[in-house]
């Protein structure tokens, strides 16, 4: 009676493992898409990136000339009183004027040192900088989406791993009670055994909540409503033929942090382009067509006329040439110079620490494999280590405490085993997130 609570328990327990397969499945690739498609981080540097093609779309305006128009009716109505050098005095009230004016002024800029070319240069580069921006955040979303599905994986292989070593722990516990209730084993061996089981329940209780906890921070990744359930692979797949010399080839090509502090080079060049124009004079082309007219009903001065319009087109050059602003413009120059020294700076020191973590990555990476091919002999030789003193034990040639010891080193190879499969594929996801491959295979 008792086994058989002991196996009710085991089935309650493994109840919800059993739902999970009732899920829906979700692709590693799955992942990957839906965190492209929703990502919030990924989604507001898109929204910063369309900002600078925005403004680069209306660049050209810039060369074009600038056109206003600007018109005003007044209506006056005056009394005047004078007293002229001759002693005459001249009084008068109701002096209506009416006055009517209006130009179209165009100004265009024919050569300002060709500051206008680098600038809209610049707002160019600009929105490259933020599709690089956008592919940054893509490499380190994608490597962050990978690492964290590849992780609920691992727990659910140890959740199998767990249930494993429950079955043996009831099945020893049944032998235990059998062997007692013939009179051939001890309580304290049955004891022993159920101590074990409840600590293998209570480790999968844990891990069950790890597992849902890991699934959230997955659904923050993929914008997933909170709660959202489902199931993962079973396995997790490794690319063994990653090369070092390749690694740092097409790192310099692709990695997204190197490109952007390349652009901020390329960005900064150009600021300086245009601090340089400004020692250049500014040459225009202005004209414009005027309208004037004053409507007069009566007038205290005889030469004063009581209409009179005048229109025309003027038209002409204008050179403004700068002398002197207090060294400000050498100021800017020198300015942005230094800027361009520390980009380059920055570059510098970004390729240096992206060759260090390559070669960092490779060299765990290299270490994960061989740890892992050892592990995967390691878990064959525990689980018929196990077999064997499970049957001795059957066969009362041993004692439940070397039983135990075996499934204690079952225990530990499957967590080494578990562990060096999922950090293989970190390993392999950071080489491949540093040479910016994550961000490549998207776009082909």
């Amino acid at each position: 009676m008792r086994m058989r609570k002991l196996l009710k328990v085991v089935l309650l327990l493994l109840l919800p493992f059993s739902k999970l397969y009732a899920q829906q499945m979700l692709t590693v690739d799955d992942a990957i898409a839906a965190a492209l498609k929703n990502n919030f981080d990924i989604r507001l540097l898109r929204n910063d990136s369309a900002a600078y093609a925005l403004d680069n779309k209306y660049a050209y305006a810039a060369f074009l000339p600038r056109v206003n128009a600007a018109t005003g009716l007044s209506f006056n109505n005056n009394a005047t009183n004078q007293r002229l050098a001759d002693g005459s005095k001249r009084n008068a009230t109701g002096l209506r004027t009416d006055n009517i004016n209006a130009a179209v002024t165009l100004n265009w800029t024919l050569f300002d040192g060709f500051k206008l070319f680098a600038t809209k240069e610049k707002l160019a580069q600009f929105v490259r900088l933020g599709e690089l921006n956008i592919k940054n955040q893509l490499v380190n979303t994608i490597a962050s989406v990978i690492t964290t599905y590849y992780n609920i994986v691992r727990q659910k292989q140890q959740l199998k791993a767990i249930d494993e070593q429950m079955k043996l722990n009831v099945e020893r516990a049944a032998l235990a009670e059998k062997k007692l209730s013939v009179g051939l084993g001890a309580k304290p061996e049955l004891l022993q055994a159920k101590v074990d089981l409840n600590a293998q329940k209570a480790a999968r209780l844990k891990q069950l909540t790890l597992q849902e906890q890991l699934k959230e921070q997955l659904n923050l990744l993929l914008s997933f409503k909170q709660g959202t359930d489902y199931d993962v692979a079973d396995s997790i797949p490794f690319d063994k033929n990653i090369i070092v010399t390749d690694v740092l080839y097409n790192a310099e090509k692709n990695n997204p942090a190197l490109l952007l502090a390349r652009q901020n080079i390329t960005i900064s060049n150009l600021a300086l382009k245009e601090k340089k124009a400004d020692l250049f004079p500014i040459v225009t082309f202005n004209t414009g067509y005027n309208f004037s007219r004053t409507n007069n009903a009566v007038v205290v001065n005889n030469f004063t006329p009581l209409f009179n319009q005048t229109r025309g087109l003027n038209y002409g050059l204008g050179i403004s040439v700068p002398v002197f602003n207090g060294f400000a413009v050498r100021r800017q120059i020198k300015q942005a110079q230094l800027d361009i020294k520390y980009q380059e700076l920055k570059y510098d020191f970004e390729k240096f620490k992206t060759d260090i973590a390559i070669s960092r990555a490779y060299k765990d990476y290299l270490l994960q494999q061989k740890t892992l091919a050892l592990e995967e002999e390691n878990i064959i030789l525990a689980k018929e280590n196990v077999f064997i003193s499970s049957e001795r034990l059957r066969l009362g040639i041993t004692t439940s405490l070397e039983l135990r010891e075996t499934q204690k080193s079952l225990e530990d190879a499957y967590n080494r085993l578990i562990a060096a499969r999922y950090d293989t594929k970190v390993a392999e996801t950071e080489l491949k997130r540093l040479q910016g491959e994550l961000v490549v295979s998207i776009e082909h």
